[in-house]
């Protein structure tokens, strides 16, 4: 057998860089942006970000907030034909039915389930999902931690559960418009507006959900809906990092504004504010419209990850109760 030219650290520095490649990542160095501010306030061992903020006084705020018993389930359907971004998929398999087994006769179906499990539909973005030159959130580099069978840090199975006060902003219905446009930057004014208008605030670990209204196209149009959509930009997005909430969610594909009026030649990077350097969940793919329609501002807000190990993200049915 020949003997390699490699030594030992250079065949890992091959090998880093191949799988960073294959996982799309970029090799980092320092991160030309991400240097001290992509630190956690809780520590140099803290996998939670915002989720630090869930604690047993925001789940007894919440659940104060329930006076109906009125449950809306804000997750979309899994299933094909669903808007996907890119190049993901989704495919459902059942196999030939099983059984009979036993003196009853048994009979059960079961299924095989493909794709980008945590980033296809309604989709939570972990920590570990996306970084700054290769920098993830508290300065984890990914040559550090992610490997083909997942993350060794940052994992969503490190974020716990949300039983925290939910505030729907309609920046549509502060608009006058069933669908904000495509392209359309909600700023801050917008946001303090429709909050003024609805008569809430936002508070320290609060879930907020925006409704533009583009949820609408949703399988209706699926073309229009994945070309980009209505956000939050980069002002209104430092501004809910001051109100220290823990979650933002929308009914759009990606929560900010695509493309981005400012910065065109850009990718995800309210993404990278939120989750890189201030560790602020992102929920994206949601069904707000019976929230919008029926005027339902503050309520309890639920969700739990699926404890998916080393994954980036997580599927899920977010609830509102009132």
């Amino acid at each position: 057998m020949r003997k390699s030219c490699f030594s030992n650290t250079q065949l890992q520095i091959v090998s880093t860089v191949l799988l960073t490649l294959a996982l799309g990542v970029p090799v980092a160095g320092d991160g030309p942006q991400a240097g001290e501010d992509c630190r956690s306030p809780w520590g140099a061992g803290d996998q939670r970000g915002a989720a630090n903020r869930l604690t047993p006084a925001k789940t007894l705020e919440a659940a104060a907030l329930i006076k109906e018993g009125r449950v809306y389930q804000l997750g979309r359907p899994y299933e094909v034909g669903m808007p996907l971004y890119g190049a993901r998929t989704y495919t459902m398999v059942i196999p030939q039915m099983r059984g009979p087994l036993g003196g009853n006769q048994l009979t059960w179906n079961e299924e095989f389930v493909t794709g980008q499990l945590g980033q296809v539909g309604t989709q939570f973005d972990g920590l570990g999902h996306v970084g700054m030159a290769g920098r993830f959130y508290n300065c984890n580099e990914a040559r550090d931690f992610v490997r083909a069978e997942g993350l060794t840090r940052l994992g969503v199975e490190n974020v716990g559960s949300f039983f925290t006060r939910g505030v729907l902003v309609d920046a549509a219905g502060y608009r006058g418009v069933a669908t904000l446009e495509k392209g359309y930057e909600i700023t801050v004014d917008d946001l303090k507006g429709a909050l003024a208008k609805e008569g809430v605030s936002l508070r320290e670990g609060d879930a907020l959900i925006v409704h533009t209204g583009w949820g609408s196209h949703w399988k209706t149009d699926n073309a229009l809906f994945n070309s980009g959509a209505p956000g939050i930009g980069l002002a209104a997005g430092r501004w809910l990092v001051e109100q220290k909430i823990v979650l933002v969610s929308s009914d759009t594909g990606g929560v900010e504004v695509a493309p981005n009026p400012e910065h065109p030649g850009d990718e995800a990077i309210v993404h990278q504010l939120l989750l890189t350097r201030n560790g602020i969940y992102i929920l994206e793919n949601l069904d707000t419209s019976e929230l919008a329609r029926d005027k339902v501002y503050e309520f309890a807000f639920v969700f739990s990850p699926l404890k998916l190990k080393g994954a980036t993200g997580s599927p899920g049915n977010p609830l509102a109760v009132r």
